[in-house]
């Protein structure tokens, strides 16, 4: 297979279609971007085309987020299918999904539900790794999931997704706002967790905005629809003091700012990974 990822070691931006005319002809550094898979599983048409253009001239990651790794059952070989196409059409430097359910036989729930931390799930989502790796050709990289309840585990959430590693060959994308909701919502240790993790295996980052939930005030969403917090960015700043050189990227969903808005974020990025490799010697 593929290497883990081809992205630069640099900041990207999560790439909407509204800001596809946007894109600046020179920026600093290496930009790189991520599209969510599912926006593109069509066949043809304008918005498929304008993102190959964009792929010619900026390294690409594609973020699935319907694949259903955590499930109870394989996943849907037709949505495999679409994905194998988008990857084999696209040049995509990295591809990453999430650990988490979102469907059952037929029934697509449109949302990420949490995959259970056991013996058990472990194998199922292994397969099903396995089952998307063999079918793109590639390693993917998994994504930690932002957790609200927790729930009886066989083992910590951290050795969960090192022995997915182990056993597929994947790697991990480290959502480091998902880290900061699960320490506050669940009582994790972020600091532990990282330190879990095998820095070798860690091929991109990503950091984002959450909200607070109307009614459960103590409770953070992972909303993706507002600036990244002032916490987030200092786990960032630790996590890649652990890890060393690793591409990040800035996610918004909602609430679109104008690129120029998302560009000074990501350059908030790439200054605290150019500082972590000057002091960790990496220049």
């Amino acid at each position: 297979m593929k290497a883990l990822t081809k992205l630069p070691v640099d900041a990207g931006i999560c790439l909407k279609p509204e800001h596809f005319d946007d894109i600046p002809s020179r920026v600093d550094g290496h930009l790189w971007f991520e599209v969510h898979a599912e926006n593109y599983l069509m066949q043809g048409g304008p918005r498929l085309k304008k993102l190959l253009d964009i792929a010619q001239q900026f390294p690409l990651s594609i973020h699935g987020v319907g694949a259903s790794l955590g499930g109870p059952k394989p996943v849907n070989t037709e949505h495999l299918k679409r994905l194998t196409s988008l990857v084999n059409s696209v040049p995509t430097a990295a591809f990453s999904e999430h650990i988490a359910w979102s469907g059952t036989d037929s029934n697509y729930l449109a949302n990420l539900m949490p995959t259970p931390i056991t013996s058990e799930s472990l194998i199922r989502t292994a397969n099903n790794i396995e089952q998307l790796q063999d079918a793109i050709q590639r390693p993917i990289l998994i994504e930690n999931p932002a957790n609200y309840l927790t729930f009886k585990s066989d083992m910590s959430e951290s050795d969960f997704m090192m022995s997915l590693v182990s056993k597929t060959g994947c790697g991990i994308l480290l959502d480091v706002n998902n880290l900061f909701i699960s320490a506050n919502n669940t009582g994790i240790d972020p600091i532990k967790y990282i330190r879990a993790l095998d820095r070798k295996v860690i091929g991109e980052i990503h950091v984002a905005g959450h909200s607070v939930d109307p009614v459960e005030k103590d409770l953070l969403i992972d909303s993706h629809d507002s600036e990244v917090a002032s916490g987030v960015w200092a786990l960032l700043n630790d996590a890649l003091s652990h890890i060393g050189p690793c591409p990040v990227l800035i996610e918004r969903d909602a609430n679109l700012p104008s690129f120029k808005v998302l560009l000074a974020e990501r350059n908030i990025a790439r200054n605290l990974i150019l500082q972590n490799n000057k002091n960790a010697g990496y220049e």
